[in-house]
């Protein structure tokens, strides 16, 4: 594919009412409300700390805060919407209180949280499963008039990792975004993310394989995230835990901006940011 098609990509994303030019890509930066996320459960449970790691993300130069509150690593245990609901707003009020300027996503894959979310502040909603494991979450995100990530994955996370069967995954990802945009934009949905869902549903091999071939969704005309962050594909490759794939992160995301990604979603962003302002600098 030829690399002047980037030239037609929509380059601007609206958050009520802030205008990200991604022309630069930005950084997402990750705060889980969560006891069992992979990396960083259970350090975000109080007000304080989810205060301070706002703050983290903030004055390390994060665009965005993306709020979870529902843990979808492989095998993680499954949470009412109610709980999940408790945890995303009570983290999502303590942000607004301290940073009442804070762009807030929300992650999560049910509509009536996302609903919730989006009313408390948060301005974006990231999906792990596209819409499939909530048919009510396409017409809530037209409803809400708000940008929408829309990340690829099969089945759910107790699930996930026994779907990885594809005839060619980055064709059979391609041709799924594709339908999947097309009923986003039948519903008035045209601020989309592309998010191809390392980790989710694909073995270590794919994972790679679409980190490799990352440009070639930018035939969607859509920016593209790349969520790569501590995940298995570092640690599996390297021999180690999440807690020590710092530079794996950092190499990783070096070749996603390098191949096309116009997001990244980190859990240490001034690590992403260096990253993003050093390949700039040397393009």
């Amino acid at each position: 594919m030829s690399k002047d098609t980037s030239f037609h990509l929509k380059k601007t994303l609206n958050l009520k009412g802030k205008i990200f030019d991604l022309s630069t890509p930005i950084v997402i930066g990750i705060l889980n409300v969560t006891p069992d996320s992979f990396y960083d459960g259970g350090l975000y449970e109080n007000e304080p700390a989810i205060i301070e790691r706002a703050s983290t993300i903030i004055e390390q130069g994060g665009s965005i805060i993306d709020v979870g509150g529902y843990s979808s690593r492989p095998g993680a245990a499954d949470i009412s919407e109610d709980e999940e609901i408790k945890r995303v707003t009570a983290a999502i009020k303590s942000i607004l209180k301290a940073y009442p300027e804070a762009t807030i996503s929300i992650d999560t894959f049910r509509a009536r949280v996302a609903a919730v979310a989006i009313e408390m502040g948060a301005a974006m909603i990231n999906d792990i499963s596209g819409g499939a494991l909530d048919n009510k979450m396409f017409d809530m995100v037209g409803k809400l008039n708000v940008p929408y990530i829309l990340m690829h994955m099969r089945g759910t996370p107790q699930t996930m990792q026994s779907l990885t069967d594809y005839d060619n995954i980055l064709l059979d990802l391609i041709t799924w975004f594709e339908k999947k945009v097309y009923q986003l934009n039948q519903l008035g949905v045209n601020d989309i993310i592309i998010d191809p869902g390392f980790g989710f549903a694909k073995t270590n091999h794919q994972n790679f394989e679409l980190l490799k071939k990352i440009s070639n969704f930018k035939m969607l005309n859509l920016p593209v995230l790349a969520g790569i962050s501590r995940k298995s594909l570092i640690c599996k490759t390297l021999n180690i835990t999440p807690e020590e794939s710092t530079n794996g992160t950092t190499v990783l995301n070096t070749i996603a901006l390098i191949n096309g990604a116009n997001i990244l979603r980190v859990h240490d962003v001034k690590e992403a940011v260096e990253v993003i302002k050093l390949i700039e600098v040397a393009k």
